[in-house]
């Protein structure tokens, strides 16, 4: 269980090119891992079956010898006090009688003519257990090493055993190991190395629609005329990742046409915004300055006509004002050019919020300014616009009594402009769209407000300071609703 965590928090990795590679080296060793268990397995039971080869051939002759008495160093070559004729070195003897040893000796590897052999009790105990069945038996003895012993059953009703070392075994399958882990060692790195390669190769292709597609993700697709880039290289379309960059280039191909109608489209829609508002600017003007000189009439003029006419000239006034703020979206669309000249925004945001409070006296307005005055490059008129705008909205959406907060700062190489309110706040709902064009919450936050504008007063907002490289954000929740504007700064660049 705790290999199991600890494998589930090993770094695993990323992209798709590390997997395929990490995916290849790991077959690959697995691969290498198998054939070298099954390369030492086989070996250990090949010479292991050699030995007991050569235990078959030499037979108890050894051992049997060993029944007639201690080998005498005249008898070298061997006789009948110890056959060590055609015996390796190492080779070892034992006869036992009763399940006890009484003879044990060993061939030594030099010219020591000493074969005896000094066996521990857990040495005896080990040798008595061999089965008597004429097969190859691995024994460890502590006083001389593991050996494959095999076990005859004597004449004399006693049990003779040989034995060869396996220290030559385990030496060859030691070594093999170490050549198989060295040579899949530098199988597997030079594998990792041309795999990576390979991959990388063969995944050209799906970079190079990757690239493209993080070059669609960073255009401004939201609004106006985009350029998409060139499309992805296709490679053979018989491969998934060719088939996918054709795929991929259709949809580029279907994205563009749509973002040409949708072009094309804005275009038309602005430029009947512009001209039916510049065509409507003349008979608005006409019905007010008629309704208003009919007020102006010295005869007696019924009552019910003169709240109509005084109707008219309120509808039509606020009709005009509506045909100048589609206007002026329409111009801003179209990116003409602001006034740019020096503006004292603290001049400005005095003078709005003293326009306020007279047109809003049951609110409380509070003004935050700094000693020095803040200076801005832009349009006069428009950021008076601005501020007038952002009051109106604290003014119209909040019940009489909220507290209203004007600030004006400088952070770095920004005038800071916050409008801050405790009223109901903006509807989350509708916070994402505020600055969009006629966007209206459909429970206002002033339960009582009347006059309902058009929708028309942020998303002026949002364009004048768009054009001023400005931006302008909202923060609300109940009881708080902040609008901050921030402008660069100086001369623009």
């Amino acid at each position: 269980m705790n290999l199991l965590r600890r494998l589930r928090h090993l770094p695993r990795p990323r992209t798709l090119r590390a997997r395929l590679t990490a995916g290849l080296v790991v077959l690959l060793a697995v691969s290498c891992a198998a054939v070298g268990v099954a390369a030492v397995v086989e070996l250990n039971g090949f010479l292991t079956g050699r030995l007991d080869q050569q235990l078959q051939q030499s037979g108890p002759n050894f051992p049997q010898s060993l029944e007639h008495g201690r080998y005498k160093p005249s008898d070298r070559d061997g006789d009948e006090h110890g056959d060590t004729r055609r015996q390796a070195a190492g080779t070892f003897g034992a006869r036992l009688l009763n399940g006890r040893i009484t003879n044990a000796a060993l061939i030594p590897a030099d010219d020591d003519p000493d074969l005896t052999v000094g066996l521990t009790a857990g040495d005896r105990t080990a040798l008595a257990g061999v089965p008597v069945d004429g097969r190859g038996h691995t024994v460890h003895l502590r006083s001389i090493g593991d050996y494959r012993t095999v076990a005859w059953a004597g004449l004399d009703g006693d049990v003779l055993m040989t034995g060869l070392p396996l220290e030559p075994v385990r030496a060859t399958v030691h070594r093999l190991e170490l050549v198989s882990a060295g040579v899949f060692g530098l199988a597997l790195a030079a594998a990792g190395v041309a795999g990576a390669l390979w991959v990388r190769w063969s995944l050209r292709p799906l970079s190079r629609v990757a690239a493209t597609a993080t070059r669609v993700s960073e255009l401004p697709l939201a609004s106006g005329e985009v350029a998409l880039p060139p499309r992805a290289p296709e490679s053979d379309t018989r491969s998934e990742v060719g088939r996918m960059a054709a795929a991929f280039n259709r949809m580029l191909g279907h994205v563009e046409d749509a973002l040409t109608k949708r072009h094309a489209s804005e275009e038309r829609l602005r430029t009947f915004a512009a001209d039916a508002s510049h065509e409507l600017r003349t008979p608005v003007a006409s019905v007010r300055g008629h309704a208003e000189l009919a007020l102006l009439h010295p005869g007696p003029v019924p009552p019910e006509v003169t709240r109509a006419l005084q109707r008219i000239a309120a509808e039509s006034s606020r009709m005009g004002e509506m045909v100048d703020d589609l206007l002026l979206l329409a111009r801003l669309d179209a990116g003409r050019p602001l006034e740019s000249h020096p503006v004292d925004l603290t001049h400005l945001t005095l003078d709005a919020v003293t326009d306020a409070r007279a047109a809003g006296p049951g609110h409380r307005w509070t003004l935050d300014l700094p000693e020095d005055p803040v200076t801005v490059t832009g349009d006069t008129h428009r950021l008076q616009q601005v501020l007038a705008n952002l009051l109106a909205n604290a003014r119209l959406h909040t019940p009489v009594g909220t507290k209203v907060t004007v600030t004006l700062e400088t952070e770095g190489r920004q005038a800071v402009l916050r409008v801050h309110d405790d009223g109901p706040g903006v509807p989350k709902d509708v916070q994402p769209g505020v600055f969009e064009r006629f966007t209206r919450a459909e429970h206002r936050r002033r339960q009582d407000a009347t006059g309902a504008g058009a929708g028309l007063g942020l998303s002026i907002v949002a364009a004048v300071v768009e054009a001023h490289r400005g931006t302008v954000t909202v923060e609300s929740h109940p009881g708080s609703t902040t609008f901050t504007v921030r402008l660069p700064l100086g001369s623009p660049t």
